[in-house]
């Protein structure tokens, strides 16, 4: 089973998702880490990623979930996934994947993203994701804005069933 948490910048994918992996003894896999040096340094001076730039990423990616899948290993995988043509690249057996969305608002993103450190990512992009993203359909959809990570991680081993 491969697990995607999926959404913005500075929603808390990583953390969700670490922890999510770690309640489920599962691997954790951050997109961030896949991303080649020129994407970093685009987003690094905030400058939006193309479609063509997130092309290559998005293949690793799809290698990433195949092999998971094929070798039968279960995975958390945070990645922004922003598109719906991204998820639809990323799906390789939809029947042993599963998509949960975190959200929140504009404004406690922006908040978060700014008070981060250590990540390249420039809080500048905030606005860019937001436009790029089309909210997922038949994802589990899970608000941020006011529950804890580790409230968040309950409720998905429940919603998920994956306890």
């Amino acid at each position: 089973m491969v697990v995607i948490v999926m959404g913005v910048s500075g929603v808390g994918k990583t953390t969700v998702g670490s922890r999510l992996a770690a309640a489920l003894g599962w691997r954790f896999l951050d997109a961030d880490d896949f991303h080649p040096v020129g994407n970093v340094t685009k987003m690094a001076a905030g400058i939006p990623l193309t479609d063509e730039d997130r092309a290559p990423w998005l293949e690793r990616l799809r290698e990433v979930v195949r092999s998971a899948l094929e070798a039968g290993e279960d995975v958390v995988l945070a990645c922004s996934a922003l598109k719906g043509v991204y998820r639809e690249r990323l799906t390789v057996d939809a029947a042993r994947q599963r998509w949960v969305y975190l959200h929140a608002p504009r404004e406690l993103i922006a908040e978060r993203l700014k008070r981060r450190s250590g990540h390249y990512m420039s809080p500048t992009l905030l606005e860019s994701q937001l436009s790029a993203l089309e909210v997922p359909r038949g994802a589990l959809a899970v608000d941020v804005s006011t529950a804890e990570p580790d409230t968040v991680v309950a409720t998905l081993l429940r919603e998920l069933a994956l306890q």
